[in-house]
């Protein structure tokens, strides 16, 4: 196909035809036979033409520019159209270059799409796109690159302007979209309107942007919005130039604020909550000569609907709160920055002072407000400290590690609380949760709470993660070494109603050996998971962890380990797993690294699993995971048989009393024969009766068995001599200073003696003296005569006589 482009002198207008940059020439242009690789067509020419391939458009670009001087004539002002018609389907440039006076200003004034402004190298969705530049003298500045379908309605400029729009060559576009009118000065680099209707957002940069603006120069931008909206200003990059006079500043002016113009630096929090429109000026300062530096900003407005209630605020009092801050923020923050076209909410500490993130510090009372729609969007992180440098002062306190009310009676979400807790190298850390208690988060025991706190204890030189831990398991009790960073987590809309019973606290405690331990009270009715610190990367090198076990009296307790060796190489040292039960003469078990561990096993009490690290080698750590599980005692079978088989000889050993006892209460009493040859003398009981021997009566037969008497009645059993009856013969043997004692303790029945006390014996009394030689048995009782202290309870004593008789059955 062929074209024909024609040019009016008068039009001024030259056109184009050039290889895209970069492309070798593979299509070509014909004129008149003659191949060439571009064309250029001046004001006044009539060319026809043709391409050398059938898709021109991929090969060959389309500049075309018109020159209007307003300097030296009449201004062609109105709609500017593109011209000339029947270009080929090019991606096409038309460039209008206006020369004017700097007493006057220009107006470019954009149709109903109006202007998106964009940074540079970003490109327009429908790849239209147009370039506005200021000419002052010979200098030229961008005021900026932008798109179609935004807010910016209009561009004032002082003296000439370069403008130029960039048409893909697909679209059929036959309007520019923009008119040129005359203005009187504007004393200022360039003004830039913006028409903002309802919730909506822009972004604007200085010129030149992202280079400097020009030293010493003023320009405006002016926001139209409706009376009823709200609009807040944000700057999100910006940077200042070495100012030798003057100083940069931003000034805006505000329809019924008392103080027009209100100057702000660029690092002040910018106004917002505005209602209504207002102008913002951007002013450079002379700089200096040597180091000028570089004046840029790039920041963005945002036009809301006031919140439903307006005037209705949420104090926040942390004024007896110590060394916490609380950030209200957006969700994701600080990880995702929100992009700019995003709905934004906005957290106003006082009507004129809003931002997207709000910090909020410890020992002050606030007053906030939102500009909001859905304050779902919306966070809370919040951070305290606790620090003990003394254990004298802070040994005995006790601190509450839960979410304060202020926070909690927020609208907001909390996402976050942080507890970073301070101490010496002497000093550790203790957290109990005495009535919730713990449950450690592992794959076999997931957390399914609405929070959960992960804890973690760091030195300069390590950091040890002890866990993810939530309410409702069997950890009374963690003491750690070390700074302690506990983090409580959210993760739904529960956790306001889930955390009114919270008991998490801490104390400050003197040193402990191990970098670790946990007291737990395993729950009866479910197996408690628990896994070494670290998981899964290990155990740091030499680190010792421990597990104290409470086993209640009437249940049991079974170990078990998740596999059969703990699974690592030590390089330096060994690394060992400990058991012991605390009770007296347990045995302790003892694994090595190389070693089995022990197969599941009961406790019947309170035990001690501890596990130390080595060195290990490259690539190998240390992790380690158990279960401990309660049941009720169970009385072993052959122990049940044994009590049986007891109580069994018991009772026969009791028929066989009962019946010896029967047969002697059918018989006279016995005559008690004294033992010549019987040790009267009791060790350590000298002095203990107040007489001699020779001045009592203890020598004195007290009974005379008829038994023996009538010793003609026992010729029918055995057939000896009957014995001398009837005759009483005094003792005439040698007589001691000292009764006969008692026989030892150790072969006296039932003695219950306390192991930690020894009393000294009461002394005995002159009736019960006789007592030590001979005793006497009564019918249907046991007296106990025998132990100079009555108290004893389930004392006896055995007649020696009787003892005798039972010996020789």
């Amino acid at each position: 196909a062929s074209f024909t482009i024609s040019l009016h002198k008068a039009d001024n207008t030259t056109v184009m035809i050039k290889l895209r940059p970069g492309l070798s020439p593979s299509c070509r242009i014909r004129m008149k036979n003659v191949i060439r690789s571009e064309l250029k067509i001046s004001p006044g020419e009539n060319v026809t033409f043709t391409f050398t391939c059938s898709t021109p458009e991929k090969y060959f670009i389309t500049e075309i520019q018109k020159n209007i001087d307003c300097v030296s004539g009449p201004c062609p002002f109105g709609d500017v159209h593109l011209y000339p018609p029947g270009l080929p389907r090019l991606n096409r440039t038309y460039i209008w270059d206006v020369k004017a006076s700097t007493k006057a200003g220009l107006e470019l004034k954009f149709s109903t799409s109006w202007l998106r402004q964009i940074e540079p190298g970003e490109t327009c969705p429908d790849s239209v796109s147009y370039s506005i530049n200021s000419c002052i003298d010979k200098a030229t500045v961008n005021i900026g690159t932008f798109c179609r379908n935004g807010s910016v309605s209009r561009v004032k400029l002082l003296g000439g302007v370069v403008m130029s729009l960039h048409l893909p060559w697909h679209l059929p576009l036959t309007t520019s979209g923009f008119n040129i009118a005359n203005r009187a000065s504007i004393k200022r680099l360039c003004i830039i309107e913006s028409i903002l209707k309802g919730e909506s957002s822009i972004t604007l940069m200085s010129p030149n942007y992202p280079l400097g603006f020009p030293e010493d120069e003023l320009m405006t931008w002016q926001f139209v919005i409706p009376p009823s909206m709200r609009a807040s200003v944000f700057f999100h990059n910006y940077s200042l130039s070495n100012c030798e006079r003057k100083e940069e500043r931003v000034e805006y002016y505000i329809p019924g604020s008392p103080s027009n113009p209100e100057v702000f630096k660029l690092s002040d929090s910018q106004p917002a909550n505005i209602a209504g429109s207002f102008n913002m000026s951007l002013q450079g300062c002379d700089q200096d000569a040597q180091n000028p530096g570089i004046l840029r900003l790039l920041f963005q407005v945002i036009v809301q609907h006031p919140q439903v209630d307006e005037n209705v605020t949420h104090l926040v009092d942390l004024s007896k709160e110590k060394n916490m801050t609380v950030t209200i923020h957006w969700e994701r923050w600080p990880s995702h920055v929100p992009l700019m076209s995003e709905p934004m909410c906005l957290i106003c500490k006082d009507p004129r002072t809003c931002d997207r993130v709000l910090t909020l510090t410890s020992g002050a009372a606030y007053r906030i407000s939102f500009l909001c729609k859905d304050l779902s969007r919306l966070r809370i992180t919040a951070e305290k400290g606790i620090s003990c440098m003394d254990i004298r002062w802070c040994q005995r306190k006790s601190y509450s590690l839960s979410v304060p009310k202020a926070i909690t009676q927020l609208p907001i979400r909390l996402h976050k609380f942080i507890w970073k807790l301070l101490a010496t190298d002497l000093i550790n850390i203790e957290i109990i949760s005495p009535s919730l208690k713990l449950q450690q988060h592992v794959p076999e025991q997931r957390c399914n709470t609405s929070y959960s706190y992960s804890i973690v204890s760091a030195t300069p030189e390590t950091e040890l993660n002890v866990g993810v831990f939530c309410p409702g398991g069997s950890i009374e009790k963690i003491q750690m070494r070390n700074n302690i960073t506990i983090s409580l987590k959210t993760f739904g809309k529960g956790f306001i109603n889930e955390s009114i019973p919270q008991d998490l606290k801490m104390s400050f405690v003197p040193h402990i050996k191990d970098e670790c331990t946990f007291t737990v009270s395993p729950n009866p009715k479910a197996k408690v998971y628990l896994q070494t610190p670290n998981w899964p990367d290990g155990l740091p090198p030499y680190v010792s962890i421990s597990w104290f076990f409470v086993v209640p009296s009437k249940q049991t307790a079974r170990l078990g380990f998740s596999r059969d060796r703990v699974g690592i190489a030590c390089e330096t040292g060994r690394a060992y797993v400990n058991i012991k039960e605390e009770t007296p003469g347990a045995e302790e078990i003892v694994r090595r690294e190389d070693e089995l561990l022990p197969q599941p096993r009961n406790m019947h009490h309170n035990f001690w699993v501890n596990v130390s690290n080595c060195k290990p080698v490259d690539k190998t750590q240390l992790t380690l995971q158990f279960w401990v599980s309660l049941a009720d005692k169970q009385i072993d079978l052959g122990i049940i048989i044994a009590v049986v088989a007891g109580a069994g000889v018991l009772t026969v050993i009791g028929l066989t009393v009962y019946c010896v006892k029967k047969k002697k209460k059918t018989q006279n009493p016995m005559v008690g024969v004294y033992n010549a040859n019987v040790n009267t003398q009791m060790p350590g009981r000298k002095g203990l009766f107040g007489k001699g021997r020779q001045n009592n009566e203890s020598h004195v037969y007290a009974v005379i068995d008829d038994a023996v008497v009538y010793g003609h009645l026992l010729k029918e059993s055995n057939g000896s001599v009957a014995p001398e009856v009837d005759v009483y013969r005094p003792f005439d043997g040698p007589i001691g200073s000292l009764p006969p004692s008692p026989p030892p303790f150790s072969f006296r029945k039932d003695i219950k003696r306390s192991s930690n006390t020894e009393e000294e014996p009461l002394p005995l009394k002159d009736m019960d003296q006789d007592t030590y030689t001979f005793a006497q048995q009564k019918s249907g009782q046991s007296e106990n005569n025998g132990d100079a202290n009555k108290n004893d309870k389930g004392d006896t004593c055995v007649p020696l006589l009787e003892n005798k008789e039972q010996d020789g059955l």
